[in-house]
């Protein structure tokens, strides 16, 4: 899981780079062409067969977590672009504790009070880092709240359609209709890229995969909520390349706010390990 965010982190430095010298669209979209190759090439080797992988009853719900995803991508990557990565992802962080919110009344999950507390804890830390009312607010910064607001109803949406599915579909169907997404909205921004930047975009495109590659070995051998805390680790190694690499300014109310969303988001994750243990008893 550490090695799978640190990928997803060096991923998110490359895309700050290419989207801020190239369009946004485009940079997604040659993306998505990849992913959407790798995800190909693991229904290719299923052993139950191609057909059987990805068959679905639910292909109108994969489309819309496609679209879903396609603008949350874009939107966080423009999001690095305007207001850069440290900010970015502690904005962003609050994505875990939305799913909590939203999983109530999407997925009639019963919240105890512990739950919706953490939820406001963790808004709480958002607008330390927004600064509302500061006079020196951003709206760039709405970027990546949005991108977290669309991440967390795609990742509901994706427990809704795996209840009596199995997850093979969910995977690879987001891949292959958002590539066609990116497509039809990208390939009218196509520009001419230096011949350097192909080697960057080849690395960028090597790291989606490996950071996917990652993660499902990652899960095959360890339940997602007990790695879970590890992927607050993808905001320090963001953090370590704003810093190196883009002179980003670490400030003290980014770093404030963000700590307490962690440690919000951590601990929701904790109530919920701790009821789901009781039960089992």
């Amino acid at each position: 899981m550490i090695a799978a965010v640190a990928a997803f982190a060096a991923q998110d430095g490359f895309s700050r780079y290419l989207a801020g010298t190239y369009n946004t669209l485009m940079i997604v979209m040659i993306r998505y062409w990849v992913f959407a190759a790798f995800v190909m090439f693991l229904a290719l080797r299923r052993p139950e067969g191609v057909r059987s992988a990805i068959a679905s009853t639910r292909l109108w719900a994969h489309f819309l977590r496609s679209v879903l995803l396609v603008s949350e991508i874009i939107l966080i990557v423009w999001g690095y672009t305007k207001i850069g990565l440290i900010e970015s992802h502690a904005v962003f962080a609050i994505c875990p504790l939305l799913v909590v919110a939203l999983s109530g009344p999407v997925l009639g999950e019963k919240l105890s009070w512990q739950r919706w507390a953490a939820v406001g804890t963790g808004v709480v830390g958002v607008l330390i880092i927004l600064r509302p009312s500061s006079g020196v607010f951003s709206p760039w910064a709405l970027l990546p709240l949005g991108a977290a607001v669309l991440f967390a109803t795609y990742s509901v949406l994706t427990r809704l359609t795996t209840r009596g599915e199995p997850n093979f579909p969910s995977f690879f169907w987001p891949g292959v209709l958002g590539a066609g997404v990116m497509t039809v909205i990208g390939l009218g921004h196509w520009q001419p890229v230096l011949p350097f930047d192909w080697v960057l975009i080849a690395g960028y495109s090597a790291l989606s995969v490996f950071s996917h590659w990652l993660l499902l070995k990652c899960y095959e051998v360890a339940e997602a909520s007990s790695v879970q805390p590890f992927a607050y680790l993808q905001i320090v190694f963001v953090s370590i390349i704003g810093l190196t690499i883009y002179n980003e300014v670490l400030q003290t109310h980014v770093v404030f706010g963000a700590v307490i969303i962690v440690a919000a988001g951590i601990y929701a994750l904790w109530h919920e390990r701790g009821k789901s243990k009781a039960a089992t008893l």
